[in-house]
Formats: structure tokens, sequence, C-alpha cells
């Protein structure tokens, strides 16, 4: 079994800049992509930007350019820098791994989510 926990939200002024953290712990070897997902209330949960194990990248349109993924094997830690922040990035982020299954599809495991919220 994997345990993700997230950590870094909190509240920032527009134009600022945050960095979430998401911590794998259990079985880590068979963590393959990693990825961050957010959620407003009444909306569902959308993509925000991806990371394989070979270090391969993926973003969301509008993320791209301010966010950026990354991921430290030795700290089994992912990472979301983001900056430029804008209020309609004000949303639960979530961190999401896929995990390894001999013989079948990845399964995908959720942290329990880390509030962000952008406001002056």
């Amino acid at each position: 079994q994997v345990e993700l926990v997230e950590s870094g939200g909190g509240l920032v002024q527009p134009g600022g800049s945050l960095r979430l953290a998401c911590t794998a712990s259990g079985d880590v070897s068979r963590i393959r992509p990693m990825g961050w997902y957010r959620q407003v209330p009444g909306r569902q949960r959308t993509f925000v930007a991806a990371i394989t194990s070979g270090g391969a990248t993926n973003y969301e349109d509008s993320v791209s350019g301010r966010f950026t993924i990354s991921r430290d094997s030795a700290k089994d830690t992912l990472y979301l820098q983001m900056y430029s922040l804008k209020p309609e990035d004000t949303a639960v982020y979530y961190c999401n791994a896929g995990l390894s299954q001999l013989g079948r599809p990845l399964r995908y495991v959720w942290g329990q989510g880390t509030q962000v919220t952008v406001s002056s």
C-alpha cells in the first residue's frame, strides 16, 4: 500500500508564489507517474500537471509557464512550485500516483488534499 500526504497549502496574495509537497510512504517502489489535480466546490477534479518516472512533464494550459512539477526520488516527494498565482487558482490540490501492478494496469491513489487560496 502507498500513502500520499500533501502539505504547503495556504493563503497567498495574487501574484504570489507557493510550493506544494506530496510525500509518499509505504511501498514506494511501485510508484510510476505522479501528478497534481485540483478541485473547487461543486466542480469536478481537474488535471494540473504530471511527471513520469523518467522526468517527462505535462501541464494544463492555464498553468503552463507558471507552475513547475518536480519529484525527488531520494525523498519520495513530489512538488508543485506555483508562481504568479491568480484567484482562479484557488482550489483544493490533490496529489496522485500511479502504482505498478504485475500484469495489470496502473492503480491510482490519492492524497487527502491541501487548500490553496489566492486572495487579497
